[in-house]
Parts: structure tokens; C-alpha cells; sequence
């Protein structure tokens, strides 16, 4: 190298020309580029010299210049196509003699410029390049087309992005769904998400936060999500949509009836039957009659819907049903266990059809125990289809016209009375039904009302004989049953303020219920044997019991072994916890909203109980709607003190709520 000699180095990564100055030491050069400014290379600093001629700062512009007309990529193919039959390598000066007829200095900076940037037809070794195989570069091409389009579709989701931002309808391209889907998965799943690098790309792109928090902005910025996005449903396996194929084996069902395999249902279509449900049901799953028989006896009848008339164990419905465990109930809507159509439709005990049952005949002794019971497939024709206020009020006003809806409240209050004789324990707590419906929030305490504990009573009285029957022939079903609670003794709880503070103290010692294929006493209700079965539209246990009922009564093997019931039973537990705990969560964010909408008011309060008394950490109790909160009480607080409370505080997306004791003026004390 010499003084003159033009070089070419990088800084930062980008290209720079620059003119050998003066030696520095005994390696190092200072060099001079087109600004005049100085700087000290190392040869190793160095990616290329043209030697041979002298230039001038001044000259770099110019040089440039004339590079420029010979760098088209595009000549680099006609040169490999020309080396690679022979394998012969090439350096810029024979690659400009190549392609330009001549190797000026120009012309061979521009040769190894294009060289160097190649990425295709050329690899380097040494200060040569040869010509790559032709395999390699069919490769590489469809490498690098690939990659163009990828960047072209990326290109196109930001200004599909972009477009949907200024609020204006955009049509999403299948291509799309990966990015907004790593979005959905981050906001959902923070840190945690699969992916999420992926996500943060977007996040990037768009100059917004690289957090969860940002994702989900984006998302609802987009009209893709609400701003009350349902993360706890999100975060869980369970399924909100059926599969086209379960849609279709449904449809088939409704077009297409299988055959029954119940040839001789029993014809109750002559009585009077009463659906008894909220007026927001549309699964309705259970039916009430009384017949008078002879010797003025009086013969209960609770009729189940039966949906195993539609399905088969182990069809396509079947494995949906287990797969999904349950109906999810949701303020915002409900997450059925069976396809809609089905489930709100011939499965259902719809009044002024004939519809397919499992219906339990029974009659009780005086005290309200079982005399006798049947069970039967059996065909009804539901007369009255009630709400729970219908009820109340015709019970309320002793209808004379419906002596039969008279006869069974009364079982009922036998029965409550009969099953409190054996132990039951009775949790009195406030109960809340949370809707939300066009973004209005709702919340009704729900009364113990007469009509809910007659509904109540016959289905506990049609769980017991299905487990008693089961139990009496041996059949393997999800029995559910309760371990007896160290209760407090009844001194202490009559020193407790009767109400919730005393029920709160009862319920807080209530192990859990359970379910096992070997029948034991649930102790809550006060019954030797319990199962659930008044719920198999949604309830996949209920369902289940159905199936080894059925079968029994046909006289047909169970469809299900007893090991068979214990894997179902195991697997559909812990879809049920996952199920519950999403209801709860879900309840419990729009409690807080509701509260945070109502920031202004005042409400009632009730001290429920201590947690940690040390640190005046207990629970609430808000009446007007039923829905208790954790607090950190400001002040010392007896059990039971009733007190009011203003929200200073409440952001559902963080659970967090925070309360303000409002102290009443003493002229109202």
C-alpha cells in the first residue's frame, strides 16, 4: 500500500471510501475520506485497496459516481453461468474483464462490490470467489424468494394493521393470523406465552409497549378484542366454539332422528308437568308432576331430560360432551356442554312437546322419607313453563287450579324438614346473578324463595333414589359424597350474629364434596347416598349416569366399566375445578366493574368474618348485592357491625377494588 492508493473500509457496518494518507507506525495508515476527516486503520480494518494509481479526497465523489453504472446484480448470473462449467475462481479484476471488458479502477471496485454483497452465485476463499454449485443456488434463490415474500406479506399485515387503526373494516388474509395470533397468545399468557417474540415484532412495528398490556391495546384498538376481553376463558383449554364436523353429526340429528333405543317408553304425556326456571333458561332439564293415586296417595314425579336419546357413548357428541365437562355460566353468556341446537331443542323439556325423559317416580312416608320409587324412559308433554317468580306468586296466592303445584311445595318443605332430621346442614349465604347484556351490568341477589327451595328439594330427592338404585344393583356411577365438618360448638355459634356471620362461620368449616364409584354419605344434605343426575344437558357426570342407568333398566350391559368411570370421573374433575374457577374469576371482574361504574354511591356493608385479625384483614359482605370483597378494616370491628363504604378504587383488569368507610354526620347518628 502507498500514499494515494484509494481503500475501502467499514463503519459501523456501512461502506466508506477513503485515500492512504501517511503511514502510523509500522502497520497503520492514516487514511482521509471525501469530508476531509481523518482516521487510523489497521490493514486488518481494510475489506479492500485499489493500488496502482493515486487519488485525492476530492477525487472519492466522483469515483463513486462511476461505480454506480456498473453495479447491477443481475450480471453476476451471465458471469456464473460462464465460470461455473469449468468450477474457476475469479477476483475483481477478472470479473471486471469479464463483464465490462476492461478493469479500470472503477471497474474493479464495482466487480468486488458486487462479489462481496452476492449472496447467491459467488462464495469467497481467500481474495478469489468461486462460482457456488448449481443446486446450491436454485436453493438459495427460492431461499431468498421466500424470504421477499414473507416480507412482503409482513408489509401488507402493517398497512392491513394500520388501516383497521383509523377504525376502518379491513379484511384479514389468512397470512395474518400467525401475527394476530402471537398477539392474542401474549396477552393472554404475558412472559409466559409461546412465541412471544413474535408478538413483540408487531408491538415494535407499531411503536407501541413491548408488554402484555400493550398487546391487549392493540388488540381492542383493532376491534378484535372488547375492552372486557374474557382472559381468564382465554387462559383455560375449554372450548367456545364446536368444530364444523360436531355441527354437522348435530344437524344430522336434527334432520335425521336415530332410532330410540328405548322401545317401550313409558307414557306420561297425561300429566301435568312443570318447568321451573330462571326466564333467562333455555336448557331445561328438569319437570315437576304429581299424580293422586289410590288411597288419597300422592306419587312425585321428577322428570330428567333425556339427551341420550340423541347420542351414543363414544360418538362424536359423546366425546364433545366430555371433552367440554360442563356448560360454562358466564355474565356475558353461557358456553354450552352440547351443541346449541340440540341442547335448546329436542333435548330440552320444551312445554307443548312431546319430549324424551328420565322420569322418577316416588313416594314418600309422611316424614318425608322414600316409601318407594321406579325410574323409567318415559315421554312427557310439559304444560307450564315458569320462572321462579310464577312460582312464588302462585304459591303466594294458593292457586286453587293448580292443586298439584301446591302438593309438591309442601313434599318439599317435608322433604327439607325430614332431610335436617338426618344431619343436613343448611349455608343460608347470599347468592348473586351477574348480567351483562349490551354492555350494561346487572346484579340481582337472589332470593331463597319458596320456589327455588321446592326446586331444589326434588332434585335432591331424584339424586338420591338414582343413587339408591344404583347402589341397590350395583352399578358403577359418579357417586358424590361429603365427610361429616368439625363444626363449632353450638355455643360458639349461637354467639355469633345469626345470618350470614353465622353461616359464613359454617361454611368456612365444610370440607369439600367428592365423587368416588363407591357409594358414602353426603353429609351436607344429610343423605346415606347422593349422585347427581338432574343436570345431563350440562353436566357431563349427569350424563354419565344416564348412560349405566339406562342400560340397566333395558337390561344391557353398562356401557362403562367401573375403571372406565374412575378415569372419566378424574378427567372431568379437573375440567369442572378449571370450569368453576373461570365462572369465579370472571363474576368477580365484573363485580368490580359494576363498582367501578358506580363509583358515586354508597353501600351497605356487613363484617363478615376475620382473616387475619392481627392485621385487620377480614371479609365483607356488600348486601345490596351480595358480593363479599376482602378488606383491610380501618378499624377494630365486632362480627355482624353493619356499616357503610364508598369504592375509591376499582380496576377489574388488576382485581383490585379498594374501599373508603364512610362515617355518617352525627346528626344523623
Amino acid at each position: 500500500m502507498e500514499k494515494g492508493n484509494l481503500i475501502e473500509f467499514r463503519l459501523q457496518g456501512e461502506r466508506r471510501l477513503a485515500v492512504l494518507d501517511r503511514p502510523e507506525g509500522k502497520k497503520n495508515w492514516v487514511v482521509v475520506d471525501e469530508q476531509g476527516q481523518t482516521r487510523t486503520l489497521s490493514p486488518k480494518q481494510m475489506s479492500y485497496c485499489l493500488d496502482g494509481q493515486s487519488y485525492q479526497p476530492s477525487d472519492l465523489g466522483t469515483f463513486q459516481s462511476e461505480v454506480s453504472t456498473y453495479l447491477d446484480p443481475s450480471s453476476l448470473e451471465v458471469a456464473w453461468e460462464l465460470l461455473s462449467e469449468d468450477g474457476e475462481s475469479v477476483a475483481p479484476p477478472d470479473l471486471a474483464l469479464l463483464l465490462f471488458s476492461d478493469s479500470t479502477p472503477p471497474q474493479c471496485y464495482a466487480a468486488h462490490r458486487l462479489l462481496s454483497e452476492d449472496k447467491i452465485y459467488f462464495k469467497q476463499k481467500g481474495d478469489r470467489y468461486e462460482p457456488r454449485p448449481a443446486t446450491q443456488v436454485a436453493e438459495l434463490k427460492h431461499q431468498l424468494e421466500a424470504e421477499a415474500q414473507r416480507q412482503q406479506a409482513w408489509d401488507s399485515f402493517l398497512a392491513r394493521v394500520q388501516e383497521a387503526l383509523t377504525g376502518t373494516a379491513v379484511d384479514w388474509e389468512g397470512a395474518d393470523r400467525p401475527h394476530l395470533e402471537a398477539l392474542e397468545r401474549y396477552a393472554t399468557l404475558g412472559d409466559e406465552a409461546p412465541g412471544r417474540t413474535a408478538a413483540q415484532d408487531v408491538l415494535s412495528a407499531l411503536d407501541r409497549p413491548l408488554t402484555p398490556q400493550g398487546a391487549f391495546a392493540v388488540l381492542v384498538d383493532l376491534g378484535l378484542w372488547s375492552p372486557h376481553e374474557n382472559l381468564f376463558l382465554r387462559r383455560t383449554q375449554i372450548p367456545t366454539h364446536f368444530s364444523s364436523k360436531v355441527l354437522d353429526v348435530a344437524q344430522r340429528c336434527l334432520t335425521n332422528c336415530p332410532p330410540d333405543t328405548e322401545a317401550n317408553r313409558l307414557d306420561l304425556t297425561h300429566l301435568k308437568v312443570y318447568t321451573i326456571d330462571d326466564a333467562s333458561t333455555q336448557e331445561i332439564d328438569d319437570g315437576l308432576s304429581l299424580e293422586f293415586v289410590e288411597g288419597d296417595r300422592q306419587r312425585l314425579w321428577v322428570h330428567i331430560a333425556d339427551p341420550t336419546r340423541w347420542l351414543t357413548p363414544g360418538d362424536e357428541l359423546d366425546l364433545e360432551a366430555r371433552r367440554r365437562c360442563t356448560t360454562v355460566y358466564l355474565p356475558t353468556g353461557m358456553t354450552p356442554m352440547l351443541p346449541p341446537e340440540l341442547a335448546t331443542g329436542p333435548m330440552s323439556l320444551n312445554s307443548g312437546q312431546t319430549c324424551c325423559a328420565l322420569s322418577f317416580s316416588i313416594i314418600l312416608h309422611a316424614d318425608g322419607s322414600v316409601e318407594e320409587f321406579s325410574i323409567h324412559p318415559s315421554l312427557v308433554k310439559p304444560t307450564y313453563r315458569l320462572t321462579y317468580d310464577d312460582v312464588d306468586e302462585m304459591l303466594e296466592l294458593g292457586v286453587q287450579a293448580e292443586p298439584e303445584l301446591i302438593a309438591i311445595a309442601d313434599w318439599a318443605k317435608t322433604r327439607h324438614r325430614w332431610r335436617q332430621s338426618q344431619g343436613s346442614i343448611f349455608i343460608d349465604m347470599p347468592e348473586s346473578a351477574i348480567k351483562v347484556k349490551d354492555n350494561e351490568v346487572t346484579i340481582q341477589v337472589l332470593d331463597n324463595s319458596a320456589s327455588r327451595q321446592l326446586v331444589a328439594e326434588m332434585m335432591i330427592l331424584a339424586g338420591e333414589v338414582a343413587a339408591r338404585y344404583a347402589q341397590e344393583h350395583n352399578l358403577a356411577i359418579p357417586f358424590r359424597h361429603q365427610s361429616q365438618p368439625e363444626l363449632p360448638p353450638d355455643e360458639e355459634l349461637m354467639q355469633l350474629p345469626a345470618g350470614p356471620v353465622r353461616a359464613c362461620a359454617i361454611r368456612k368449616c365444610m370440607p369439600r364434596s367428592e365423587m368416588s364409584v363407591f357409594p358414602n354419605r353426603h353429609a351436607s344434605l344429610g343423605l346415606d347416598t347422593y349422585t347427581q343426575v338432574t343436570s345431563p344437558i350440562r353436566r357431563y357426570t349427569d350424563l354419565l349416569t344416564h348412560f349405566q342407568l339406562k342400560a340397566h333398566l333395558r337390561g344391557d350391559t353398562q356401557p362403562f366399566s367401573s375403571e372406565q368411570v374412575q378415569q372419566l370421573m378424574m378427567s372431568v374433575m379437573v375440567s369442572a375445578k378449571e370450569a368453576v374457577l373461570v365462572e369465579r374469576q370472571t363474576c368477580r371482574y365484573w363485580a368490580i366493574e359494576y363498582l367501578r361504574r358506580h363509583g358515586d354511591e354508597t353501600w351497605q356493608a356487613l363484617m363478615l368474618r376475620w382473616i387475619r385479625p392481627d392485621d385487620n384483614l377480614g371479609s365483607l359482605l356488600l348486601e345490596e348485592i351480595g358480593i363479599e370483597f376482602v378488606w383491610r378494616f380501618p378499624r377494630p370491628m365486632e362480627l355482624g357491625e353493619r356499616f357503610q363504604v364508598r369504592v375509591t378504587h376499582a380496576d377489574p383488569r388488576e382485581d383490585n377494588i379498594q374501599f373508603q368507610e364512610v362515617v355518617a354526620h352525627p346528626a344523623q347518628v
